[in-house]
């Protein structure tokens, strides 16, 4: 198995943050990972909350931290949907080991939660992101002008999304859940 997923914990903020600083830059224009004590604290105070859910993907045999998954604003009763955030830590990027943890937490997604929708809101200059999610399966369904500020400005998102019951039934990963 190449990846382990399991629930970010107190025991993560070290490294949590140290990749944060260390990836600062290949980060800046797409999002920005809690970057302080305080801010890792809020994220994992955070992801307590029933509606959201966060995994750390870590490479096996060496434990690196490489990179996040977060399932955001998960709606239950006649939407049972949720929006897909995530980013890779750049030394682990081009690597398929982000594809291979993202493939585990679709599955959770559709199988635990009993999801019918994911979305995910990519900036159309994020050609890796989006690469990697329509190598997912997700289909772009459409644009938001000025959706999310990030960087101090209102930036364009394409949304993508992935129906449960259009899933790629193919989507195969080494990867297992720890505890």
């Amino acid at each position: 198995m190449r990846v382990a997923i399991r629930t970010p914990s107190q025991s993560d903020e070290e490294e949590f943050l140290g990749q944060v600083r260390r990836n600062r830059k290949f980060h800046r224009l797409w999002v920005h990972p809690p970057s302080s004590p305080e801010a890792f604290e809020g994220y994992l105070k955070r992801i307590s909350n029933p509606s959201h859910e966060s995994y750390v993907i870590h490479e096996r045999g060496k434990n690196g931290l490489v990179g996040v998954v977060n399932l955001n604003e998960i709606v239950y009763g006649s939407f049972c949907s949720a929006y897909l955030g995530y980013y890779v830590f750049e030394e682990y990027s081009q690597q398929r080991l982000m594809s291979d943890g993202m493939v585990f937490v679709i599955r959770f997604a559709f199988r635990r939660h009993k999801l019918h929708r994911l979305e995910a809101n990519i900036q159309p200059e994020n050609h890796a992101s989006i690469a990697l999610v329509h190598r997912l399966g997700f289909e772009r369904k459409g644009f938001s002008p000025c959706y999310l500020k990030v960087s101090g400005r209102w930036r364009d998102h394409e949304r993508w999304a992935l129906l449960a019951d259009r899933s790629k039934p193919s989507l195969s990963a080494s990867v297992s859940f720890e505890k």
